[in-house]
């Protein structure tokens, strides 16, 4: 992107608007995704402050390209081609041309290569933009904050055991980035509709293969985390996770959208855990078993096949009379003992009525279908029932 020298001044009449050579314009957004990838880069470390405004300045132009073609389709598509077309991953598309300040300005805050005298001047451009009027647009800023702040938080090293605070900063930045997505597909599908008659849900499949590839790269352990975090944040109330957002209204129309925007945004996390089997396998073995039965509580999407994966590794034990326990019978197929596969059924029944009811007729079902053996060792399913009741007991004596 260097060698393209300043970027062009932004038309300011319609005539020259109208006069803007596409085909340079095309070619000028391939160079976007080299623009974010040097500013994450080492290579920073040379910028001086003659550098670092040239490129704020073809920031502020791409960002004046979205503006010009964002109520085009045709003129978006052809654009979003493009961006597609130079980079390995489609990762950018037309909508990151409008954030492209905000995404310049962020990428180079966290690279410590950045010369300070450059970071200054970028401190000073983000609070003060060119041409900018005193409060003209302070959320793009607030939001830029809130993103430093989180990275400076996910970068201190752990003091705690737990990985509890850096799951919730990437969680709480997952939801607002999906929000984003969210609206931005929403307004896209709309113009489309009104267009040409597209169909409902193409948005939610667009913010689906935004969320695949942005979570899929990622280390299984970190993704899950970050994506059970993200859906008990949703049921935890919109009041917890406006604290990290801000977006938030009191008005009962405001509240109810933001309520379908949250089942929207669960719907898609659900979606990716649910559609790969092995995933979602993998998901239940990683997250504490609490966590998990919080979820299944929470979500019904997710009751049933968790019940089934539970099911699914309890026909993998057998009794051996010799040690007088359950234990695998197959190492390569039976994923959990005795021990997790009872506690796991007992954390279920800590939840709800509803979840506990559920989780003992589901138990009992399962002993019936082996045989309706009364004594232990001879089905699983006994054995579990008669651990769970007695753990249920045991909490109702002590009153918890």
């Amino acid at each position: 992107w260097a060698g393209l020298g300043s970027a062009p001044a932004g038309p300011r009449s319609n005539r020259q608007r109208q006069a803007w050579p596409m085909e340079a314009v095309l070619g000028q957004v391939e160079q976007l995704p080299a623009l974010l990838a040097v500013s994450r880069s080492a290579l920073v470390r040379d910028w001086d402050s003659l550098t670092l405004d040239r490129a704020l300045e073809w920031a502020r132009y791409f960002q004046q390209i979205y503006d010009r073609f964002r109520a085009r389709p045709q003129l978006r598509e052809a654009l979003g081609r493009r961006l597609r077309r130079s980079q390995p991953c489609p990762l950018l598309g037309f909508p990151a041309l409008g954030r492209c300040p905000q995404l310049l300005g962020l990428a180079l805050l966290e690279n410590r290569a950045l010369p300070p005298a450059a970071c200054r001047r970028l401190l000073r451009s983000l609070l003060q933009p060119p041409g900018a009027e005193p409060g003209c647009d302070p959320r793009g800023l607030e939001l830029l904050a809130r993103r430093k702040a989180a990275a400076r938080l996910l970068a201190l090293p752990r003091r705690a055991p737990g990985p509890e605070p850096q799951l919730q900063a990437e969680a709480r930045l997952l939801l607002s980035r999906l929000r984003q997505e969210g609206q931005e597909a929403g307004e896209a599908a709309g113009q489309l509709r009104w267009l040409c008659g597209a169909q409902e849900g193409q948005e939610a499949a667009g913010q689906l293969r935004w969320l695949c590839g942005a979570l899929e790269p990622l280390p299984q352990p970190r993704a899950f985390g970050v994506v059970a975090a993200a859906l008990a944040l949703l049921k935890q109330g919109r009041g917890a996770e406006q604290a990290g957002d801000g977006d938030g209204s009191s008005s009962p129309g405001g509240y109810q959208e933001s309520a379908e925007g949250d089942e929207c945004t669960a719907g898609l996390l659900l979606s990716w855990l649910l559609g790969n089997q092995e995933r979602f396998s993998a998901f239940c073995l990683c997250i504490p078993c609490s966590h998990l039965a919080f979820l299944a509580d929470h979500y019904s999407q997710l009751y049933r096949p968790y019940l089934d994966l539970l099911t699914g590794w309890g026909r993998h034990l057998h009794y051996d009379p010799l040690q007088g326990q359950w234990v695998k019978s197959c190492l390569d197929k039976a994923e959990l003992s005795w021990e997790e596969l009872r506690e796991r059924f007992i954390c279920l029944c800590q939840g709800s009525t509803l979840l506990k009811e559920q989780t003992q007729a589901a138990l009992e079902l399962l002993r019936t279908q082996d045989g309706d053996f009364r004594v232990p060792g001879l089905s699983v399913w006994t054995d579990l029932l008669m651990e769970v009741d007695g753990s249920c007991m045991d909490t109702k004596a002590t009153g918890k």
